[in-house]
């Protein structure tokens, strides 16, 4: 009779993402504030409010609130920020661990060098410019421009442009879109690739940054 086939797990490491220190540039201050101390007003929830990270620098201010069982720990000194969870080896605390950290390395950078996105257009006719009205599209808030695409329809597609992303078109083929916030950022890039990806046979598309396609020989009936 075969006995039980044992299965040894290993120890639970911490994450090599929310481990590492967050560097602070000069220009950009970082304040932790705590709900309990802040002096505002809390509404009555079964959930308990956690802490906000406000981060300010040159191209704005944005703000992260930490999860439950996460904690930010600032040395102003050292200018390092480090994150940090309640008990490591809890599953759901570490992933949101290396998360937390990732988010705020972003809105760090967001709001001292900030995000950037490039779109290329590969297609016969493919063109984008930006538009300050559209014809098929209501502004959202004042001011919003918006993005024309012409990708091979019988129309144009038009896009509002979101609050906070800048976009311009240095080239004809060609979208730059900017922003502090690299998740608005890059959602945008890809809603406007979803209009037409990048297909093997011909190589037309847009095109995300760097991104390649390998392209694939065409069948022969």
């Amino acid at each position: 009779m075969l006995g039980k086939r044992l299965f040894s797990s290993s120890a639970s490491y911490a994450s090599r993402i929310g481990r590492a220190p967050v560097s602070i540039p000069a220009e950009v201050n970082l304040r932790i504030i705590d709900p309990t101390t802040s002096g505002k007003r809390l509404q009555r929830s079964r959930i308990p409010p956690t802490p906000v990270v406000e981060i300010e620098g040159p191209l704005g201010k944005l703000s992260l609130p930490l999860p439950p069982s996460v904690t930010v720990d600032y040395d102003s000194t050292g200018r390092r920020a480090l994150v940090k969870v309640q008990d490591a080896t809890v599953r759901k605390q570490r992933e949101m661990w290396g998360t937390t950290r990732a988010y705020l390395q972003n809105h760090v950078m967001g709001v001292s060098e900030g995000h950037i996105a490039i779109l290329s257009m590969v297609g016969v006719g493919y063109r984008a410019t930006v538009e300050p009205t559209a014809t098929t599209q209501a502004s959202e808030y004042p001011g919003q421009e918006f993005i024309s695409l012409k990708v091979g329809f019988g129309h144009p597609v038009e896009l509002g442009i979101p609050k906070g992303v800048k976009a311009s078109t240095p080239q004809p083929t060609r979208i730059l879109l900017e922003g502090t916030e690299r998740e608005v950022v890059y959602s945008f890039a890809a809603k406007i690739r979803m209009w037409r990806k990048p297909e093997p046979y011909k190589g037309k598309g847009i095109f995300l940054n760097d991104q390649t396609i390998r392209l694939k020989a065409k069948k022969i009936k």
